[in-house]
């Protein structure tokens, strides 16, 4: 039987982010992992010396982070537990991170580039026939001329998490789709700034094709080259273009 854990009382200053830090110091080291039960309300209370509202509060927090599960009732079963974080929890937290960060645009820019390339050569060496299906429903779906603009880069943005995704490093493809997902605002004003938006989309579309192709015949530095290529080129043939020119006219 292992041993309990060592719980040490904080200062009262700033109590429940103390309180986060004890809780997060015990799961960093291991003493707390998936599946675990946190102490009760009260006894937390009276192990860290604090108000039971500023452990409440640090519970409330981690519940909406989604580390914790809340379990009702009494007894041995009650209690909230250590939870598996999902992966759309933390694409969220980093995309609201991001949103509100104010990273220059040309930052989100490399670090996209950086990683796709990466996950793409990663799908090249591994990807699965069902990998490959879903990326060849993305691009069928993005050849439809009908297609709206958001339709089609809601498709962009799920081709390029598809490709992520099959890499198989989960830590990377969560992050792919979260810079993805943090600049949507941003491509679908782009893309209504377009006066030639068919050309556009044909070039994207042929571009993600060819992209497509080379992760498909296993071509790990093709499909690397091509995907770095494709977001530099966009953002620096399209994305600044039209971002200047709406900053120009609403300064003038």
């Amino acid at each position: 039987m292992s041993e309990p854990i060592a719980w040490e009382p904080v200062p009262r200053s700033r109590t429940f982010e103390l309180v986060l830090a004890r809780i997060e110091e015990q799961i960093l080291t291991g003493n707390l992992r998936v599946g675990d039960r946190l102490p009760p309300e009260r006894e937390l209370v009276e192990l860290l010396g604090v108000s039971r509202a500023a452990v409440r509060e640090a519970l409330r927090v981690l519940e909406a982070q989604g580390a914790l599960r809340p379990r009702v009732g009494t007894g041995p079963a009650s209690g909230s537990v250590i939870a598996a974080m999902p992966s759309a929890g933390l694409t969220q937290f980093l995309r609201l991170h991001m949103a509100l960060a104010h990273f220059p645009f040309a930052d989100v820019v490399e670090a996209r580039a950086t990683l796709e390339r990466a996950s793409a050569r990663l799908a090249a060496e591994q990807a699965s026939p069902e990998h490959l299906a879903t990326m060849r429903d993305r691009l069928a779906r993005m050849d439809d001329p009908e297609l709206s603009r958001e339709e089609f880069n809601d498709c962009d943005t799920e081709f390029h998490a598809a490709i992520a995704e099959a890499g198989g490093n989960r830590l990377m493809a969560d992050m792919t789709i979260a810079v993805r997902n943090a600049v949507r605002h941003t491509l679908l004003k782009v893309f209504h700034g377009l006066d030639d938006w068919e050309s556009t989309a044909a070039r994207l579309r042929s571009e993600h094709h060819a992209i497509y192709n080379a992760v498909a015949a296993g071509d790990s530095e093709r499909a690397g080259e091509l995907v770095e290529a494709h977001i530099r080129g966009f953002h620096h043939d399209l994305v600044y273009s039209v971002l200047d020119d709406s900053e120009s006219s609403a300064e003038a």
